[in-house]
């Protein structure tokens, strides 16, 4: 099934230049397809995402309605929630680079974030646990996410990364999707019982470490012990100037972006939409995610993934325009929504799949977790700025600063980004 292509990335300052070769003999029939690894990688995902959601789908609501967080203490806590991954998605990646073993190094992660939602149950009202069991369970995905995606890259072809990164956050999304409503299933069942929501939770990421182990494989590459993987090789790749000018693109519209919980919570202000249907909230996103994700894949193989990427935060830019703006009801809900959506499907995995050919194969993981750590921090910078913002002006001038920062930075990101010289797919 596996694939077959030749390609030589760019080399910079002590980063060789490397050929990516496999051969099959059905080579131009497996150019169209998603490698078996993909689907498996999606399967997990799904299965991970199903437990995730559900914690996020009920946190935003638990800390602040329950624990009687102020905004500023949730955009703090929020920020914690994306920063941390930023601490360790380097570390992961390395190592993945370092000793050949992404899987290993994604199913610990996997794994951590999987106990991390008993820890949920111990931390009760304290909300320093809470943050410390948040930080834990984001380390397991920093962890996880950089190998994770260059197992992926790794097992696909040049012509098919934007697909096989469109299906894989297809299937992610459908857990996304199925997560919400299944703690909106048990919320109802056990009014205010987020308890019972850790434990399910538990059980299905453990569930979701077990498939990682059995239907994942890892992919490695001889060492190359003239050019072994270190941090300073690592760093160098900051060096190659189309990969350094999107990190810079992408570190600036992240530190504009709101976060998921905050545009949640923006609706549901807006709307005033009772608790109980807050965790119903995301599957609009969801839904809108999943079903743009290939064809939004597909068309960032065609005509251009960092094209495609910037279109993503002009879809974003207009949800923003929606929540501000004098509309109410369903005429603001859905679009905004589905506008959340799109952004998802033209940014998240068409990224990986435009910074993957950049980058040499053996430091893969390395670069693709150096770029996810610039959107960690700044996706932390971006919670702790809009929670002040919101704080100390009220909300409609917050928006009203989001809505202009994001368009200063999408303007600023075109004259940043090397369209020009863009290959299509």
């Amino acid at each position: 099934m596996y694939i077959s292509s030749t390609r030589q990335v760019p080399a910079g300052p002590g980063i060789p230049v490397v050929s990516e070769s496999s051969d099959s003999p059905s080579a131009a029939r497996s150019r169209a397809a998603v490698a078996p690894n993909v689907l498996a990688l999606g399967s997990v995902s799904l299965v991970t995402d199903i437990s995730s959601e559900m914690i996020t789908a009920v946190l935003p609501m638990y800390v602040i309605f329950t624990l009687g967080l102020s905004p500023l203490q949730f955009g703090a806590l929020n920020g914690l929630y994306f920063g941390v991954t930023a601490l360790v998605r380097l570390a992961g990646g390395h190592a993945a680079d370092r000793w050949q073993r992404r899987k290993l190094v994604a199913g610990s992660g996997y794994a951590l974030s999987a106990v991390c939602k008993l820890g949920l149950l111990g931390a009760g009202s304290s909300v320093p646990v809470l943050g410390a069991v948040i930080a834990a369970d984001r380390t397991g995905k920093g962890l996880r996410t950089g190998p994770r995606d260059a197992l992926i890259s790794l097992s696909s072809t040049p012509e098919t990364l934007g697909r096989s990164f469109g299906v894989h956050r297809a299937l992610d999304t459908i857990g996304a999707f199925l997560g919400p409503l299944v703690a909106f299933g048990l919320l109802l069942a056990t009014p205010d019982r987020y308890d019972t929501v850790f434990v399910a939770s538990f059980g299905i990421a453990a569930f979701g470490v077990v498939m990682l182990a059995l239907l994942v494989r890892d992919r490695t590459q001889a060492v190359d012990r003239e050019n072994p993987v270190s941090v300073g090789a690592a760093l160098r790749l900051l060096l190659l100037p189309r990969f350094r000018r999107v990190c810079i693109a992408a570190l600036l519209l992240g530190v504009v972006a709101l976060s998921d919980a905050f545009v949640y919570l923006l609706l549901q202000q807006r709307l005033d939409i009772s608790a109980e249907y807050f965790p119903l909230l995301p599957l609009g996103t969801t839904a809108s995610y999943l079903l743009l994700a290939v064809p939004f894949g597909q068309l960032a193989d065609r005509v251009g993934r960092i094209r495609v990427f910037v279109g993503g935060y002009v879809a974003l830019l207009c949800a923003y325009l929606m929540l501000f703006g004098p509309v109410g009801g369903v005429v603001l809900l859905l679009p905004t929504l589905a506008l959340h959506g799109l952004f998802y499907a033209a940014t998240d995995g068409v990224l990986m799949a435009a910074v993957g050919p950049m980058l040499p194969a053996h430091l893969r993981a390395s670069g693709m977790a150096l770029i996810q750590t610039g959107q960690s921090l700044a996706l932390l910078a971006s919670s702790v700025l809009f929670g002040a913002a919101w704080d100390r002006w009220g909300l409609h001038a917050a928006i009203a600063a989001a809505v202009v920062s994001l368009a200063a930075a999408i303007l600023a990101a075109l004259w940043i980004l090397p369209l020009a010289k863009e290959s299509k797919a």
